[in-house]
This record gives structure tokens, C-alpha cells and sequence, in this order.
């Protein structure tokens, strides 16, 4: 296979993100998982059984789901491959594409900052509502901006890097698998009545593979504050700031992995992030991540998304990179 084969799918599905984006359609294979998982969920639970077996009933949907995914993918791109290398590159760049979600994290947030902007609170609420899991019924215009900032930080790992790791070593079925370990965790990984022990397995492989990624994207978007910070007008990136608040609060949040790329943010933009929030009613109380070192404002969902959209480019880079030297560490055995 010729070296040029192991980067067009990465890269067209992201130049397909940058100019599209993700389309709201029922037939999008992560919300198909997300329906698999679903009626899974509906036939397997009983609130009856003990927790052992809500437990092991709960491993049993993941393993079920792990199997349906991977086979359909990798069971999809053999037959595309299998009728010519055109329509194998074609598919996979496509499922790349749907891997990728840089432009819905950057729209969604912006719908967020121009209702913020038009001073309508309620319908930033309601925007805001749409891509966090906390109350937002109660949200202040410094709850909403914190909110949007956070997620934007957040997923820049979960929605970008993470599924780019993946598609480097296991290709779009392995981009794949891993968002089905994702959207299993965001649909029954709580810690409820439910889904404590039903979900539990579900939340337990999302922090394993999560463990690495998380872990790259941060220094992956330091580096990207200090790409932004040389080029752009903008004086409130800070790399040297990034890096420290990294250090100090990486680990300020119950998930292993949820702190890293929010504390750099936090740190590039000299903002506090995180603190209590409600959830389902209940006040859940979080350590803070970064210093206030000023007020969190409007314009710093911009710059979320400045350094989320560089943050993917330099993943991009990356991901070539290392698929060549795998592709000439092939050649040469």
C-alpha cells in the first residue's frame, strides 16, 4: 500500500469536519450506537437484581456494543477495500470525518456566545443546555461563559484528540470503538440509583481509554497557546501559564482525565474554571481549576475555540506523522 493511503483518510475526514461539520441526522453512526445502547439498556436493566448482577449485566451491554461497532466498521471497510482501494479511501475518510468533531464543538459553543452577546439569557441557557450536563436553569451570564469555556476544553481531548489516537493505530474501526466506550459512559455512566452499578463498568473503561489521550492532548494544546500566543493579537494567551496550571490542577475533578485539558485552558487564558454546579437538582461541590486571575468574559469562548481549532491542527500533524513512521517501520520488516 502506498504511503499516501495511510494519511488520506485522516486528513480528508478533517478537512470534511472544518468545511461541513457534524449534520444533525438520525442515521449518524454515534447516535445509531447511541440507540443501540438504548434498547440494550431497556431490555437488560431490572431494577429487581442485586448489584452484583446489575453489574455484570452492565459489562455484558458493553461488550455487546464493543462487538456490534467494531464488527460493523471493520466488516464496512473490508468490503469498500475489497472493491477497490478508491471506494475503501472514500469510506474511511467518511467515517474519519464522523469521528471528528472540531466545527459542531466550535458552533454549538457559539451559538452560546451570540446569545450572550444579544444579552437574550434565557436562550443562552437553553444553548448552553445542549452541550453540558449540569443545571442550567439558574445559570448567570459568568455561569453560562464558564460553562460553554469548560466544554469546549473538555471535549477538545474526548471529541478531537482522543478519536484521532485511536484512528492512528486501529484505523476508523478503532475511532469508532472508542466513541462507543464514550457515548456508553455520557448515556449510563452516572453514579445514580440506576446506573451505579449497571453503569459502572461502562464509566471504569472510559477513564482506561481515556487514560493516554487526555494526557496528550494537553500537551499538545500548550503547545498550542504558544502557537497563539506568538501569532495572534489577542494578549490574553498565556503558554508559560498554561503549563503551571496544568501541573497544579490536572487532577482537580473526579474523572482521572477530565481536568487536563481544562486546567490548560484555564491556565492559557489566566481564568478559574470549574467550582460547584447542580446537578439533577443536587449541588455537587468541585474543586477550582485555574486562578481569577481576571473575570471569565464573553470573548473567552472565542478563544476556546482559537486554541481548540489550533489544538486540532496540531493533532492532525501528529497523526500524519506518526502513520508514516508506521508505515515505513512496516516496509522495513
Amino acid at each position: 500500500m502506498k504511503i499516501i493511503y495511510y494519511i488520506i483518510p485522516v486528513i480528508a475526514g478533517w478537512i470534511l469536519d472544518l468545511i461541513i461539520g457534524d449534520p444533525h441526522c438520525i442515521y449518524h453512526p454515534v447516535r445509531l450506537i447511541g440507540w443501540l445502547i438504548g434498547k440494550l439498556d431497556k431490555m437488560l436493566y431490572k431494577d429487581t437484581d442485586s448489584n452484583r448482577k446489575k453489574y455484570y449485566k452492565g459489562m455484558l451491554l458493553w461488550v455487546l456494543v464493543m462487538l456490534a461497532t467494531g464488527g460493523v466498521t471493520a466488516a464496512g471497510l473490508y468490503i469498500f477495500y475489497r472493491i477497490n482501494v478508491t471506494a475503501g479511501l472514500i469510506a474511511e475518510s467518511v467515517m474519519c470525518y464522523q469521528l471528528i468533531a472540531a466545527k459542531s464543538l466550535k458552533d454549538e459553543s457559539m451559538k452560546v456566545y451570540y446569545r450572550l452577546k444579544e444579552n437574550n439569557i434565557e436562550k443562552a441557557r437553553y444553548a448552553v443546555s445542549m452541550i453540558v450536563g449540569r443545571d442550567t436553569e439558574k445559570l448567570d451570564e459568568t455561569g453560562i461563559t464558564k460553562a460553554a469555556v469548560e466544554t469546549v476544553a473538555e471535549n477538545t481531548s474526548d471529541g478531537i484528540a482522543a478519536p484521532l489516537f485511536y484512528i492512528v493505530f486501529f484505523g476508523a474501526a478503532g475511532g469508532f470503538m472508542y466513541k462507543a466506550v464514550n457515548t456508553m459512559d455520557s448515556m449510563i455512566g452516572y453514579k445514580n440509583d440506576k446506573y451505579m452499578y449497571f453503569g459502572r463498568f461502562a464509566a471504569k473503561s472510559d477513564d482506561v481509554v481515556n487514560f493516554i489521550p487526555a494526557r496528550l492532548a494537553s500537551w499538545i494544546m500548550i503547545a498550542a497557546t504558544g502557537v497563539v500566543q506568538i501569532f495572534s493579537k489577542d494578549k490574553k494567551y498565556n503558554m508559560k501559564d498554561a503549563l503551571r496550571i496544568y501541573r497544579r490542577d490536572k487532577h482537580n475533578h473526579s474523572s482521572p482525565n477530565s481536568a487536563h485539558t481544562e486546567s490548560v485552558c484555564a491556565g492559557a487564558l489566566g481564568v478559574r474554571l470549574a467550582g460547584d454546579n447542580y446537578y439533577f437538582g443536587k449541588l455537587v461541590k468541585k474543586p477550582y481549576i485555574g486562578d481569577d486571575s481576571r473575570p471569565v468574559e464573553i470573548e473567552d469562548i472565542k478563544r476556546a475555540n482559537i486554541l481548540l481549532y489550533v489544538t486540532t491542527f496540531l493533532c492532525i500533524i501528529m497523526v500524519v506523522a506518526v502513520r508514516i513512521i508506521i508505515f515505513l517501520g512496516r516496509m522495513c520488516v
